[in-house]
């Protein structure tokens, strides 16, 4: 007798549940500024992000309105069957030049780049090999692109040499994120790049947390690593997260995007992205390359944030970025601390696995150009608070009081097994 699918999808839904690891969809009534009203709350954003602060921001409203007036709310085909538009044309161009690239291709979301761009490059035969807490569309893009496909210790290069050397013979892929969505370090991208070069491998990164927010005119943390085309040959970044809109987009050579519009399944058989969208994209960069004072006060909140914890004695990861996670460890706990800063009018969801490893359930905070100093010591009043109601055996040690940045003289030791 044959599973019946739906009770075994039943059954693996309770299992989450005793675990404390179901996830809930919540709906978000309202956005207002850094306030959100979630189910009727209104509460304090600290999951967003729109680290820049621009997706309710004036001009990419009104120039979104503007486009959409001309192009209407949808391309209505795919790029190849008369979906791309000048305003597609024109986004492409303008990220290339940001991030210094020849070219650049639009893709719908940063999922469907990576799978696109993975599955392109890759096959039977060839090698893949990742950092062991790549974002999750790395890892299904290699798995599905059927290649071999290998994980290093995160952050260590030592360990993805060891890797790569296992097929010596074998075309090769090294793939980062360049920061981590759920750890808010940085990847050793120097390191790995000259890794890259000495192993003939290509290097990719995902850069879709740096883009907006590392780099003099914010270009990402390729760009911050002072890592070019070469360094660098395949660059993915998305538009949903500093830039505040929708998409993605890898960028590089000439051939690389050549051959993604021939290959890349997510890219050819998928409709475009709406025109408007583009048009309002094309602002975001100009905003996000000219106005530093939005990563000035980033620096300054994320500096803020660590040198308040620390005096609290709230262990956090280590992390230089807008993204800082709060240690907590068991996931019940988790569960429960993110719902007495809710209860105290706050907004930070627990990340549990299998979205982090096990046992390395956290809260994620991120900071965003829309809250202001006072908003940062308010939630870090509130963490303090509601963490010493915790069991005991959830205390968390001391963290460094700075954001230091991260040591790229040596590889850094990654928290899972050698690899």
């Amino acid at each position: 007798m044959r599973p019946d699918l739906l009770a075994r999808l039943a059954d693996a839904q309770a299992e989450r549940a005793r675990a404390s690891l179901l996830r809930r969809l919540r709906t978000v009534d309202a956005v207002e500024g850094a306030t959100i009203v979630v189910e009727g709350r209104r509460l304090l954003d600290f999951a967003s992000n729109d680290y820049l602060g621009l997706a309710q921001h004036p001009a990419l409203r009104e120039t979104l309105a503007r486009a959409a007036a001309r192009w209407g709310v949808g391309a209505g085909a795919a790029h190849l069957l008369g979906g791309h538009r000048d305003e597609h044309a024109e986004l492409e161009a303008a990220l290339a030049r940001w991030t210094g690239r020849e070219r650049a291709l639009l893709f719908s979301t940063g999922y469907m780049a990576n799978l696109g761009v993975v599955a392109a490059l890759l096959g039977a035969g060839d090698l893949c090999v990742q950092d062991k807490l790549d974002h999750a569309s790395l890892i299904d893009a290699a798995r599905l692109a059927g290649c071999t496909f290998k994980r290093y210790v995160h952050g260590d290069v030592a360990s993805a040499a060891r890797q790569l050397d296992t097929e010596p013979d074998a075309a090769a892929l090294l793939a980062t994120d360049g920061v981590f969505s759920m750890d808010g370090d940085i990847a050793p991208l120097r390191e790995l790049a000259r890794l890259a070069r000495e192993r003939q491998a290509t290097l990719m990164v995902d850069d879709a947390h740096g883009l907006g927010v590392l780099g003099a005119d914010g270009a990402g943390s390729v760009a911050e690593a002072g890592l070019s085309q070469d360094d660098v040959p395949v660059l993915m970044g998305t538009l949903g997260k500093a830039l505040g809109v929708a998409g993605a987009f890898v960028a590089g050579s000439a051939a690389l995007v050549d051959g993604l519009v021939q290959s890349a399944r997510t890219f050819v058989y998928t409709t475009a992205l709406p025109p408007a969208l583009a048009a309002a994209t094309r602002v975001a960069i100009d905003i996000a390359r000219h106005e530093g004072w939005r990563r000035d006060h980033l620096r300054r909140l994320v500096t803020h944030f660590r040198t308040g914890a620390h005096a609290r004695r709230i262990a956090l990861l280590e992390s230089r970025t807008p993204i800082q996670p709060v240690r907590v460890g068991d996931s019940a706990a988790a569960l429960a601390l993110s719902r007495q800063l809710a209860e105290a009018g706050f907004f930070v969801p627990a990340i549990r696995p299998p979205t982090v490893p096990k046992g390395e359930a956290r809260l994620r905070v991120a900071l965003s150009v829309r809250h202001a100093e006072g908003d940062v010591e308010r939630l870090l009043d509130a963490l303090a608070s509601a963490g010493a109601s915790l069991p005991a055996d959830t205390a968390v040690p001391e963290t460094p009081s700075t954001p230091a940045p991260l040591p790229r003289a040596r590889a850094r030791r990654g928290r899972g097994r050698k690899a």
